[in-house]
């Protein structure tokens, strides 16, 4: 059979809440992509913000009818996702980040590897960038993109080649993949897009990273910040173990383990001071490991920036693996009752 070579009708779907200061530089962005403005339109699902993010949805979209503003009365990201699937009308559909801009060939080149790969979901790079040109903004840019921060994520800190991955950022899917696989699971406020590709993956489905489509990722402009995101993303890894059955992969253990055998330790000091060397020297090695990178961070993007690091790794581990332990004991060894599954809602015909 030969493979059609016409674009498909993509819909863009963009969740967002109060995002005034990054939702011009994203829509403008897309709207700026070389794919065919009348074979595309860009759903806005908001969460009711309250911030002006409306308005300026509205400035755009009255002069790009490709653009439309959806409303998400229960304002979290799954919802959003769940509410634009059902609206879309388009035979693909791309979630695409408020907190990021991208360059004029993503669309393109996501449809085109999903033409070609009959891949289930495709991404691509997700390159981080400083909030704003402070040292500490620019150290918590380096730390969400660097090994030691995030570990071996792909998607986060770059791949030479293409490769089959169990999650990617954002996604390029066919629109009847969501009548086989299901809607977003609501309960996941965070890494639901992970549960999503390992459900899609366990019926079967290929999740595809490619290396020649990025995108530039806005990170959080403080320590606050940074901390409650990592927070969040740990807190719900556990669902998602606990709803497929297993622990997706090995490393998102490693935040958890460092802050249980760093309370251990400290602990033990506490009743046995003879063992305080023990917490000492586990402390004493993350340091002088967060200072070394420190220095060569700090080389490419000024010493302040260099300063910053043994602050933001930290900030980045401790609150993830909090995150995951209290997660862990919610929804592993106290489970919450009576949330609806979203998973297995039919789109509407």
């Amino acid at each position: 059979m030969v493979k059609s070579t016409s674009n498909p009708f993509v819909t863009i779907l963009v969740p967002c809440r109060n995002e005034v200061r990054y939702i011009d530089g994203c829509l403008l962005s897309i709207l700026a992509n070389t794919y065919d403005k009348n074979l595309m339109e860009v759903l806005v699902i908001d969460g009711l913000s309250d911030d002006g993010t409306r308005k300026e949805v509205e400035r755009i979209a009255a002069d790009h009818p490709s653009v439309r503003l959806v409303d998400n009365p229960k304002r979290t990201t799954p919802a959003a996702l769940n509410v634009g699937i059902h609206q879309a009308k388009g035979d693909v559909l791309i979630r695409m980040d408020a907190h990021a801009t991208y360059p004029s060939d993503y669309i393109s080149r996501l449809v085109d590897w999903q033409r070609i790969t009959e891949a289930d979901n495709v991404g691509g790079i997700r390159i981080a960038v400083a909030a704003d040109r402070t040292p500490m903004a620019t150290a918590i840019a380096c730390g969400v993109s660097h090994p030691f921060g995030i570990g071996t994520s792909n998607y986060q800190i770059g791949l030479t080649e293409p490769k089959w991955v169990d999650t990617v950022w954002g996604g390029c899917f066919k629109k009847e993949l969501f009548e086989t696989i299901g809607l977003f699971d609501e309960q996941f406020i965070r890494n639901q897009d992970d549960e999503f590709n390992h459900r899609l993956i366990a019926k079967g489905g290929r999740v595809l990273l490619v290396p020649d489509v990025h995108a530039f990722y806005v990170a959080r402009n403080s320590l606050f910040k940074l901390w409650r995101m990592y927070y969040q993303y740990g807190y719900f890894k556990p669902l998602t173990a606990h709803k497929l059955g297993r622990v997706m992969t090995i490393r998102q253990l490693a935040p958890a383990a460092m802050v249980m055998v760093g309370a251990l330790s400290l602990a033990l000091a506490l009743c046995f001071p003879k063992s305080l060397f023990l917490f000492l020297g586990l402390a004493l090695t993350y340091l002088i490991a967060s200072l070394a990178l420190g220095v060569q961070i700090g080389g490419k993007k000024g010493w302040l920036c260099g300063l910053w690091m043994p602050v933001v790794f930290p900030t980045i581990h401790l609150s993830y693996g909090i995150g995951f332990l209290q997660g862990a004991l919610t929804f592993w060894f106290l489970p919450k009752q009576g949330v609806v599954d979203m998973t297995a809602t039919p789109l509407s015909r």
